[in-house]
């Protein structure tokens, strides 16, 4: 085989990898384009609309679901009012195939239950995103303590610690660090990061930063107890976990694998009887 022929099928072999690549992520870039326009029109939907007063603490509600860019109180408080009337127009079928009195408390807090939803949404966000930033902190925290043992900046340090992490605390902590390296405050960048990561381990560590760039303590010691403590705190949470799960392994032998023995003995004698 020629060599113009041999890169010639090698060019066509890299083609149809590029190819299907472009198959492969085209659907991903539409739902992300789509996505972004959707926000984009709800941005400007909020914009244009008379909203009420925001709720107290929908902000910090906001902040610990760590929603994406774009959205914050005012979106979410025009899809309070949005979803209202749309699922007291959706009850409204409902509602007429019941009982007076039933479909008219149906009515009644249709409104209702359509308004606090996106709060329930947001609380259940919260929970799952304050379980990942926890479970995700001992190894931060490790990386952190290296990054500023070896003598980075704090703003460095953590990008650096984050740079290889994929969970919301290393997306967090890129974010302050960018933030800090483009001239913002190292205060204002603490309490953002404390605002979107109601985590004790991440206050703590806002709190360390904070007192280092204050006082000028060493970070070293102190990161150190925070990753200990960290994973002190994650192995009592998986014994508090296996603990909980052990009467409910015994409730389901004694409700599935006792009366399933039971039934093939009871098989057995009939069958024997038979």
């Amino acid at each position: 085989m020629s060599g113009a022929a041999l890169l010639a099928g090698l060019a066509a072999a890299l083609g149809v990898l590029a190819l299907g690549e472009a198959v492969r992520l085209r659907p991903r870039r539409r739902r992300l384009a789509r996505a972004g326009r959707v926000r984009a029109g709800w941005r400007r939907l909020a914009a244009r609309t008379g909203l009420p007063a925001p709720p107290p603490g929908l902000a910090a509600r906001v902040a610990a679901a760590g929603l994406p860019a774009g959205i914050g109180v005012r979106e979410v408080m025009a899809l309070k009012c949005a979803l209202a009337p749309a699922v007291l127009l959706a009850a409204l079928t409902p509602a007429a195939l019941l009982p007076s009195r039933a479909g008219t408390l149906v009515l009644l807090l249709a409104p209702a239950a359509g308004f606090a939803a996106p709060d329930l949404a947001l609380a259940r966000r919260a929970r799952r995103r304050a379980c990942a930033l926890r479970a995700e902190a001992p190894a931060v925290l490790d990386r952190l303590r290296l990054a500023v043992e070896a003598g980075l900046a704090p703003g460095a340090a953590l990008e650096h610690a984050a740079r290889d992490g994929r969970g919301p605390l290393s997306a967090e902590l890129r974010a302050a660090g960018a933030a800090i390296a483009c001239g913002a405050g190292r205060a204002a960048a603490l309490e953002r990061l404390r605002a979107r990561c109601p985590a004790p381990e991440v206050h703590a560590l806002a709190a360390a930063l904070a007192r280092a760039d204050r006082h000028g303590a060493p970070l070293g010691p102190a990161l150190t107890a925070l990753a200990e403590g960290a994973r002190a705190e994650r192995t009592r949470r998986v014994r508090e976990r296996a603990q909980r799960a052990a009467p409910k392994i015994q409730l389901a032998v004694a409700l599935l694998l006792v009366p399933a023995a039971l039934l093939l003995i009871a098989a057995g004698l009939v069958a024997g009887l038979a």
